[in-house]
This record gives structure tokens, sequence and C-alpha cells, in this order.
């Protein structure tokens, strides 16, 4: 048995809180891991500690090589093999038989890898980085860009692996078939556990309503403890004042019991501040989750969007013969494979498709609000951004705070922020942008599960007109109107 170990781990990105201090945790490199914790906890810091990128404090123990998801292409213009080539040393015969084992076919090698969906590049590189059967592995978001099929593939074919890994995910249903530890970064302390992600919600579910109950004899206690402290205070200032007023009383006597009744009155405070203090840290570790709020603009106009026999082509068919409307208040979901052809309706209804089309695809409003799949090329400050987007800044970090941004990184540059905290900026700017149609491509890859039921909240509430890319079953079955399933 080979482990990593963590001593007195500490970090902070300069000028922001630690986001670990003294951690301390002993990582077995046969265990199927799951690194849970919210956007911006530092789940994908800590996969950078692991692996050297960062600088610490404390004692990392790492007796065993690393392998890491997702690496960066270069020049994605480049056969895919080329590409796969750059993010690490295999043999093709081995890539192959990765290949084989999650049922993809080999004609992808010989394609330019921007020409692959983004399910297909991410079934590749983690064929690649499986080439390499000596590394315990650190996978950060692998289910991203896969449709429910694709993530049950991979479940499959990670569950075949006899390497251990470290793993993180929003996919309840993907952690609860896969994982055995749960390594979880909470609010206030980190949590090292036995079992699957379901083990841990009921853990800090029964943990979190136990601090709760708590706190209220807490508060009871406190008030009472107060009081008292209050009477005895009283007291002793009016002894003080009857010493000083009265020369023929035994003053000795007075201040004596002054002094003792003013000692157990500071014994009282400190004991009420010490029980407040311990309380406050339980309560610190308690998740919130605020209702979010939409800046739906409900339109005289019915028909918002209208595709008649519809068809999309590159050097394939994508589909044919399309037809759906999307009707005021009305959620539409578009699901189907990877490379089936989902993103490519909403960029043909942007008018940003270089596909062939034919058939009617048509866009009846000029006020709508998009959340696209590539949300990392923003730069700058909250700011710039909400200026740059004619937002309400106000607003905006009303909503980063209510999606779980702590109010130190409102100060970071986007580019900066973890992918997690800039899919939240992206997300609060389409809550934040009024509108009367909401296109949105993918808006759960990211965002964390208390994110994700905000949002199921939001849209039973509001029940505005969209048009939804999605591939998160329960989401859908929560949400949508109406499903059009794309072959």
């Amino acid at each position: 048995m080979t482990n990593i170990s963590l001593k007195n781990l500490t970090f902070a990105y300069p000028g922001q809180a630690p986001l670990f201090e003294n951690a301390n945790f002993e990582l077995d490199t046969t265990w199927r891991l799951g690194l849970l914790g919210r956007n911006g906890r530092g789940k994908t810091t800590l996969f950078n500690i692991l692996q050297n990128k960062l600088s610490y404090t404390g004692q990392l123990n790492l007796p065993v090589a690393l392998g890491y998801f997702p690496q960066p292409i270069a020049d994605k213009q480049q056969l895919a093999l080329y590409c796969l080539a750059e993010t690490g040393t295999f043999e093709t015969w081995e890539l192959k038989r990765e290949l084989k084992l999650f049922g993809l076919s080999e004609d992808l090698l010989w394609r330019p890898f921007e020409t692959l969906s983004s399910g297909e590049q991410t079934k590749l590189m983690l064929c690649a980085l499986f080439c390499q059967t000596d590394r315990f592995l650190l996978l950060d978001e692998p289910t991203n860009h896969l449709d429910q099929a694709g993530r049950q593939e991979l479940c499959d074919y990670l569950n075949q692996k006899k390497q251990g890994f470290i793993v993180t995910s929003h996919d309840r249903n993907f952690l609860n078939q896969l994982i055995d530890h749960t390594l979880v970064i909470e609010k206030a302390q980190i949590i090292l556990e036995k079992g699957d992600f379901s083990s841990y919600e009921q853990q800090k579910k029964r943990r979190d309503q136990t601090d709760q109950a708590q706190n209220e004899k807490t508060r009871h206690e406190l008030h009472r403890l107060k009081q008292a402290a209050l009477v005895k205070e009283n007291w002793a200032n009016q002894a003080e004042k009857q010493k000083q007023n009265n020369a023929h009383a035994d003053k000795g006597f007075i201040g004596h019991r002054a002094a003792k009744v003013m000692k157990r009155k500071t014994a009282l405070s400190n004991r009420a501040q010490e029980q407040l203090r311990k309380k406050e840290q339980q309560l610190a570790n308690l998740e919130t989750r605020e209702a979010l709020s939409l800046n739906y603009q409900p339109t005289h106009r019915q028909l918002l969007v209208q595709a008649k026999n519809f068809s999309l082509a590159y050097e394939k068919e994508l589909f044919s013969q399309l037809n759906f409307d999307i009707n005021a208040h009305e959620i539409v979901v578009v699901k189907g494979k990877n490379g089936s052809g989902k993103s490519s309706i909403l960029q043909a209804l942007l008018d940003k498709s270089t596909a062939t089309k034919n058939g009617k695809l048509t866009l009846n409003t000029p006020n709508f609000s998009v959340i696209d799949q590539d949300f990392t090329t923003e730069t700058g400050t909250l700011k710039e951004f909400a200026q740059k987007r004619q937002l309400d800044y106000t607003l905006l970090l009303t909503l980063l705070k209510k999606l779980g941004l702590e109010r130190h990184s409102f100060s970071t540059r986007i580019e900066h922020m973890s992918l997690g905290q800039q899919k939240k900026v992206q997300l609060a700017a389409s809550l934040a942008t009024p509108a009367e149609l909401y296109l949105w491509d993918e808006p759960l890859n990211y965002l964390d599960i208390y994110n994700q039921d905000q949002l199921i909240e939001l849209l039973h509430h509001v029940h505005p007109a969209m048009l939804i890319i999605e591939h998160d079953q329960n989401f859908i079955n929560q949400i949508a109107d109406k499903v059009i399933e794309l072959a």
C-alpha cells in the first residue's frame, strides 16, 4: 500500500483568505477517491499543489508519479493523434487498446481535433491518460461535456481500471457508481470518509441538523449567561458606588465582595464568549442555499423560436427535418449524444454556424441572453465585466454571492478564478441580463450541486422562455416542458 500524505498544509492566493490552513490527511493510492466541495473551495488548487505547481507551507509526501486530466492542447487544428501525443507518452497500440475499452472508433484519431465534439475530445484525452498505467491519476471534472450515455460509458470504463485515482465531479449518479472514499472541502473543515457521495451527503445532513439544533440551545444559554452577568455587573457597580458614598461603611468588605462579583462576572462573560465562538465555528460550516432571481421580461410575442424542416450538415448531415417552437414561458430542452449537433442548433440560431443549413430556423426577438460552452475567454475585474455587459454591478455581485462566490473573490480578476467560479460569473451575467428568451448551452457544467438545485427552484418559480442544451436527466425531468432528442 502506497500513501500520499499532507501535513500542516497551508495555502492562500495573494490577498485572499486561506483555502487550506494546517490541513492534514493521508490518501491510499488504491482508492477511487471523490474530491468534493463547492466551487472555489480549492479542489483544482489541491490538484495543483499535488503536482507542485503552487508554493505552499507544510509537508507533502508523494511517493508516486501523477497524471492529470485535462491537459491543454496547443494546436487543435492538428490530427487528434498528434494532439494526444503532446499530452503524454504512449504507444499507438496502447491508445488503440484504450479506445476499444471505451467503445470508440479509431477513425477519431485521424480527424482534426477541433472538429470533434467536446465529449469526443474528453474521451480521447482520457484514453491517452490511462495509457500511463504506472501513475496515480487526477481527474478534474471529466463528466463535463459528456452526454448521459457518455457519462455511463466513462463510469463503466473507469470501473474496469485497477489504478487508483482522485476524481472531481458534480454528477451524483456518476460518483455513487464509482467512488469508494470521499474527501470533502467544506466551509470550515476537510472531511475524509469511506463511502460514496450519498453516504457523505447523509452524514453531512445529520451533522448540520445536530449543529442547528444545538445552536438554538446555545443561544438560549448565552442569553441566560449574559443576563446573569449583567445582574452581577450592576450589583458590583452599585456596591462600588456605595463604597465611595458611605464613609462609615466597611469599605474593605464591600470592595472585597464587589471584586468577587466582578471576577465571577468576568468568568461568566468569558464562558459565554467561548461557547459563542465554538458554536459560530460549527455554524460557519453550514451550507446555505439562497433563492436566485432572473431578470426575465415577459413578451407580447408568443412565438420566440421556430424550426421548420431544419437540417444541418458539415461533411455529413448532423440531423434533418427538425421541427419545434418555443413560446413565451416555455422551457425546451435539446438532448442527444455527443456530436449529434445540439450546440450547432444554438450556433445556427445566433448566425454563428459554418454548417450547411436547409429549412427554416428563426429567432423572433432581439432580447435574449446566452450561456456558451466556452466561458473562459473573459478577462478583467468584475466591475469591468459588468460595464462591458451593461449590467447592474450591484445585482451581479448579489447573484454571485447567492451562487456561493465568497466576498473576498470579488476582487479577483476573472481569468484568475477557478473554472467553477468563472462559470458562476457567466451564469450570474445571464440571470442579470433583461431578456425575453434564454439560450443556455450546458449550464450545469462546472456548477456544484447546490447551484443546480438553486436553478431548478428558480426555473420552477419564474418559468421563462428558454432553449437549453443539457445532459443531466434529473435536471431535465424537473424543468422541461418539451424535450427534443437528436439521434
